[in-house]
């Protein structure tokens, strides 16, 4: 297994190493428009009608109500493979789906978060074993779950220890999220309603009364750890969290459909989420939730573990600028150190993604900063090559990069609830055809 101790940046080579940057990338933005044109599969290696077939696919999926619209891409070598929408982006009204399309990322937003906590590590603003107390003294006496009844009443304990940065960025430092799990502390964060806070530091309060799940470093859980990045991240930087992201990392790299709301004249590009209505045999709208503001409420929690709406353009330009270690068009982001960082499993040797000492996890599957990370692909049985990082969102949108193959691919759709029966796995679809129209 890969190492589980991330390097730590020596403060005394950020500024020089941003300098050097600075000095070797030309600032000047080159044509915001990628992606857009589309260059011949063969020329990067692949099949064309192993591309057709892909595009085939995914169309077929949309036709047989699997979802109701998509929009997909793959690039490798920094070139646009294929760039395709089909189906509706709302069924009510027949709007079709288009490439241009916004939608609900949800915890795709969790690497953005992370880039920009990245950046200010590269400042010196915190290091990897600091104790999370350290940003967030609300924390300094954390109490953890031992055990509890069937009525819910808790047994709790002290700390062993502080948990660390590392353990809030590989969701191994015990926190709860309130998404699933019967237990106590899951249901507080629902009945709480942590993740309908009004603001970041409404969110940091509430979760510094509920105990953890585990011990720090004990066990994986998928968790609110991302959203209390965010708050680190505009404590740290004297910023509102969505203004540092926009300042630091949506205007550089012309991400100019990316926020934690929707404006009023993108209502009409903005889709909406389906599921399957089993009566009726087919696709139908979703209703709003209710007890969160609107996407249309330019006030509502920014949310960095998954507040974001964005289009397939805007993160295709965030992704290729990971798979470009850092830079995309002049725009230095990051440095590739930091990449490289993010996308190194820094789970401890008995944890896997989902994993901890009653339950085995994903097999071959690690975390490093806000990504999984396939470590051992014949582990993971995917054909997908070593240091693969990926991760998705609530309503089904996807992505991954293969480092290995300068190539990620991006799948947008809004989908959550029953699916029709028998629909089609259309990750594995989607894996199984570009890599199988690799040349050899």
């Amino acid at each position: 297994m890969m190492n589980s101790i991330l390097p730590t940046q020596k403060k005394v080579l950020v500024i020089p190493l941003i300098t050097t940057f600075l000095v070797l990338t030309n600032l000047a933005f080159a044509d915001a428009s990628w992606p857009r044109t589309e260059v011949d599969p063969t020329s990067a290696g692949f099949s064309e009608e192993g591309i057709v077939n892909l595009d085939a696919a995914m169309k077929q999926i949309v036709s047989d109500q699997d979802v109701a619209g998509m929009v997909w891409l793959l690039a490798k070598d920094g070139e646009v493979i294929t760039f395709e929408a089909a189906g509706l982006s709302r069924v009510n009204d027949q709007a079709t789906m288009e490439k241009d399309t916004l939608f609900r990322i949800y915890s795709m937003t969790k690497p953005v978060t992370g880039v920009a906590l990245m950046m200010l590590h590269e400042e010196g603003l915190w290091e990897f074993d600091d104790p999370i107390s350290k940003h967030i003294p609300e924390f300094a006496n954390l109490k953890v779950l031992k055990s509890y009844d069937d009525e819910g009443n808790m047994e709790l304990v002290p700390l062993d220890r502080q948990p660390t940065m590392r353990e809030l960025l590989n969701h191994s430092a015990g926190f709860g999220y309130g998404l699933g799990g019967d237990d106590p502390v899951n249901e507080t964060y629902r009945n709480q309603r942590v993740l309908a806070s009004t603001n970041l530091n409404e969110l940091v309060n509430k979760v510094a009364s509920i105990p953890l799940l585990s011990q720090p470093g004990e066990q994986y859980y998928y968790s609110v750890a991302v959203d209390l990045q965010g708050f680190i991240v505009q404590k740290l930087s004297g910023q509102k969290f969505g203004d540092f992201l926009q300042e630091r990392i949506f205007e550089p790299l012309s991400m100019v459909d990316t926020r934690f709301y929707v404006r009023d004249e993108d209502e009409h590009r903005f889709a909406e989420v389906h599921n399957w209505d089993e009566e009726r045999s087919r696709l139908v709208q979703r209703p709003h939730r209710t007890d969160r503001p609107s996407y249309l409420d330019a006030n509502r929690l920014e949310s960095g573990g998954g507040g974001l709406v964005s289009s397939t353009h805007d993160y295709a330009r965030f992704l290729q600028m990971l798979v470009n270690e850092g830079q995309l068009d002049g725009a230095r982001i990051l440095t590739p150190e930091s990449i490289r960082i993010m996308r190194t499993n820094s789970l401890r040797d008995e944890l896997n993604i989902g994993g901890g000492p009653d339950r085995p996890g994903r097999v071959g599957i690690g975390f490093g900063v806000d990504f999984a990370v396939i470590y051992d692909p014949k582990l993971a049985e995917t054909q997908q090559g070593p240091g693969t990082y990926y991760w998705s969102g609530a309503a089904g949108t996807w992505f991954w990069i293969d480092p290995s193959q300068d190539m990620f691919w991006i799948g947008m759709i809004q989908a959550q609830g029953p699916r029709r029966p028998g629909a089609a796995n259309m990750r594995n679809v989607a894996i199984d055809l570009i890599y199988g129209s690799l040349n050899e």
